[in-house]
C-alpha cells in the first residue's frame, strides 16, 4: 500500500525589483530539514513579506525627472490640440496622432513619480526623440529658435537625470559592477 506524500506548498519568493515569484527550489530549501517535516507535518507558513513599493515622496532627482517628462508631455499635447484645430482636414489626423503621442511622456512622468521601473524606458525614448527636434528648431528661423533651446536643455537635463546612479537606484534598476 502506497502512502501519498504531501507536496510542500509554494510560497512567494522575492524576485528582482520586488516582484513576487513562486519557486519550487526556494520552497524546498526553506522547508527542508525542519522538525515538522521529519515528523510528517507540513512546515509552518513563512511570515516574511516581500518588500513593498515605497509609499513616501519620490527622491528629488526622480521628481525633477518626472516634471521634465510631464512638461514635455503637456507641450506635445498642446501642439496636438493646436494642430487638430488648425482648420484643414489633413490636420485633424495629424493632431489626433500628436495627442496620442503625448501619452508616452505623460505615462513616463506618472511612472517616475511612483518610482516604477518601466517608466525609465519611455522617458529615455522621449528625451532621445527630443534632441534632434530641438536641433532642427535651433537651425530654423523665427520664433521657434527659443523653443528649440528650451527643448534641448530639457532633453539634456532629462537624459542626465535618467542615467544618474541615484535615479537608477531609486527605480530599483540594478547596475552592473565595474571590474
Amino acid at each position: 500500500m502506497s502512502k501519498k506524500r504531501k507536496r510542500p506548498e509554494r510560497r512567494p519568493a522575492a524576485g528582482a525589483g520586488g516582484a513576487v515569484r513562486a519557486t519550487a527550489a526556494g520552497t524546498r530549501a526553506a522547508t527542508a530539514g525542519t522538525a515538522g517535516e521529519a515528523a510528517g507535518k507540513p512546515a509552518e507558513p513563512d511570515t516574511a513579506k516581500a518588500p513593498e513599493t515605497p509609499s513616501g515622496p519620490p527622491p528629488l532627482r526622480l521628481a525633477i525627472t518626472a516634471a521634465v517628462a510631464g512638461l514635455e508631455g503637456l507641450a506635445v499635447a498642446v501642439w496636438g490640440i493646436v494642430t487638430l484645430f488648425a482648420g484643414s482636414s489633413d490636420a485633424v489626423l495629424g493632431g489626433l496622432l500628436i495627442i496620442l503621442l503625448a501619452a508616452l511622456p505623460l505615462g513616463a512622468a506618472y511612472g517616475l513619480l511612483r518610482a516604477r521601473r518601466w517608466s525609465r524606458g519611455p522617458a529615455l525614448i522621449m528625451q532621445l526623440i527630443s534632441l534632434p527636434i530641438a536641433w532642427t528648431m535651433l537651425h530654423s528661423d523665427g520664433a521657434v529658435v527659443p523653443g528649440g533651446a528650451v527643448l534641448g536643455l530639457l532633453a539634456l537635463l532629462g537624459l542626465v537625470l535618467l542615467v544618474h546612479p541615484a535615479t537608477t537606484d531609486a527605480l530599483g534598476i540594478s547596475r552592473t559592477p565595474t571590474p
